[in-house]
């Protein structure tokens, strides 16, 4: 237990910090901007081209893996989704926000440090390669439906261009794709370019959970929804569940790669998931909501899980 602890009270810890300042400190919001460009393209862009750059192409063709793990988001995607528009009777547009608060984690601020912090930097695969995969596909899933949801129709061929763009510009999917390619071709940078990366690279975790905890104090919660009484409780136990049992019937798979899959599965809910809400104009608060209950109710879920892994009992 001690060892968990000392694994995650660093990581969590920054998350505090940042929710305590912003508690404390009443910066407006906007105040983070730059913070966050650089976290998006600057500091995590560096460390997925370091870890991809080194890692044997060999470990890139595990479709298997992908597969099960963008199948069980889209599952949990699509489970919320039909639970929103069929139960609770919302429109298209307010499901498929429900739908991204029940499958879309945290992967991209929270992923990397704590795969990497729990599984050691062989985890840094798996993760830039889910991540890919799984943002490819919120990326396709949010303007399609939202468009459909609309009224004002827009055009078929614009919509398709605006998507393939969305996907093909994401600053870590194109440093994902510029560290196969290094592997593939042996490409190491200069040195200097490389002590560059790596400076940049070892900011990414500290940054993004101190601008992460700053976030959720910003947002305060204001009222509970009633559909986070299940969509919580999907994000960070149910997907986790699928993933862990959609994995571990395949032979021969590195443990790493299915923890590390596991943890993604079980992180809290996205700041993407209110970027999209405050976007289309829907669900804005509750949306805002489900990101910092999810956060907050996240550290004991994560802790529980790499305490299980850790004692050996998964």
């Amino acid at each position: 237990m001690f060892q968990v602890a000392g694994l995650v009270l660093p990581l969590f810890g920054l998350v505090f910090l940042g929710y305590l300042s912003g508690r404390l400190k009443k910066i407006p919001l906007e105040g983070l901007a730059w913070l966050n460009f650089f976290i998006l393209y600057i500091a995590l862009p560096a460390l997925f081209f370091r870890l991809l750059a080194t890692t044997p192409v060999s470990e890139f063709a595990n479709g298997r893996f992908l597969f099960n793990t963008t199948l069980s988001t889209f599952l949990i995607f699509a489970l919320c989704f039909l639970v929103g528009r069929v139960l609770r009777k919302s429109d298209t547009r307010t499901a498929t926000v429900q739908g991204f608060a029940g499958a879309y984690g945290n992967i991209g601020y929270m992923g990397p440090p704590l795969a990497i912090a729990a599984f050691g930097p062989q985890a840094g695969v798996p993760v830039a390669l889910v991540f890919c995969l799984d943002n490819a596909m919120h990326f396709t899933l949010a303007p399609t439906l939202m468009a459909l949801g609309d009224s004002r129709r827009q055009a078929f061929g614009k919509l398709i261009i605006g998507i393939i763009v969305k996907i093909i510009s994401h600053p870590f999917i194109l440093a994902t794709i510029a560290g196969i390619g290094a592997a593939w071709f042996e490409f190491r940078p200069p040195a200097a370019i490389d002590q560059l990366l790596a400076n940049a690279a070892s900011a990414a975790a500290p940054c993004a959970l101190f601008a992460m905890g700053v976030t959720a104090a910003l947002r305060p919660l204001k009222r509970i929804p009633v559909e986070l009484g299940y969509l919580i409780p999907v994000k960070l136990l149910l997907h986790p569940l699928l993933v862990y049992l959609l994995l571990s019937r395949l032979p021969g798979l590195d443990p790493v790669w299915l923890h590390a899959a596991v943890l993604l599965a079980a992180l809290p809910s996205a700041t993407n998931v209110f970027v999209i809400a405050q976007q289309y104009s829907v669900w804005e608060e509750r949306a805002s909501s489900a990101v910092v209950l999810s956060t907050l109710l996240s550290v004991v879920t994560v802790t529980a899980y790499l305490y299980l892994v850790k004692a050996g009992l998964i």
